[in-house]
């Protein structure tokens, strides 16, 4: 009877230390939820609530810049997202992914080595190289999005291809004339005047008009004629 109770005890305690390991490694193999804290300047929205400094912010959460102010999520290990003023975007970060999915507005990621970064507008998706650390920085405007690649190495994605963006350059996707949207102010990104439109053609051929006119009315003020020098002779 004695052996019996010690058996039953004995299985017991290899039964519980069992279940117990094996709640261990489930515990461990299951994904950490992971957090970031968010430091405001001026007036900034989460999901629509007012933000303060030193909140936590989850992953699927909605940030809006008003004018003038700003928000920067830090993600610990992960790196951290910069958000500028007049901008609304909704930030999806993992273990080993940060997104950031906007239609218009600024935001800067730097993104540790390892993570993957990715930027999505309407007129192409942005993505850092995982390979390394990156910072750069995407712009969503009416009708284009571009970046400016700071360090590391930034995929831009679009329907007709993709190309490298590598440190120190930036790149543009979309349509920089598009009907309805204001032009860009970035330098060199704005497309050059149209010579075969009418008006310009107008402009032209009244400009060559001018000359003529200028030019041909200037005939006579310019003879060079006239007497000549006369040397007297030596005596």
């Amino acid at each position: 009877m004695f052996g019996k109770n010690i058996l039953r005890k004995s299985f017991a305690a290899m039964t519980l230390a069992a279940v117990w390991t094996v709640s261990s490694m489930v515990a461990f193999a299951l994904p950490k939820d992971v957090t970031g804290e968010i430091t405001v300047t001026g007036s900034v929205t989460v999901n629509g609530s007012n933000a303060v400094s030193g909140a936590t912010v989850f992953s699927d959460a909605t940030i809006t810049t008003a004018s003038g102010s700003s928000a920067v999520v830090s993600l610990g290990k992960l790196g951290r997202v910069e958000v500028q003023a007049d901008t609304t975007v909704k930030l999806t970060f993992s273990e080993g992914s940060i997104v950031a999915t906007m239609d218009a507005g600024k935001v800067r990621i730097s993104n540790a080595s390892g993570v993957a970064a990715t930027v999505a507008t309407k007129n192409g998706t942005f993505v850092g190289d995982n390979s390394q650390a990156n910072n750069f920085l995407v712009e969503a405007e009416c009708s284009h999005s571009h970046v400016d690649a700071t360090s590391g190495v930034v995929t831009l994605r679009e329907a007709t291809g993709s190309k490298q963006v590598v440190a120190g350059t930036s790149a543009t996707s979309g349509n920089l004339a598009q009907t309805g949207c204001k032009p860009c102010l970035r330098p060199d990104s704005a497309p050059g005047p149209s010579v075969g439109n009418w008006p310009w053609l107008i402009l032209l051929a009244a400009g060559a008009a001018g000359a003529g006119i200028y030019f041909g009315t200037r005939g006579d003020d310019n003879d060079f004629g006239g007497p000549g020098i006369v040397v007297s002779p030596v005596r």
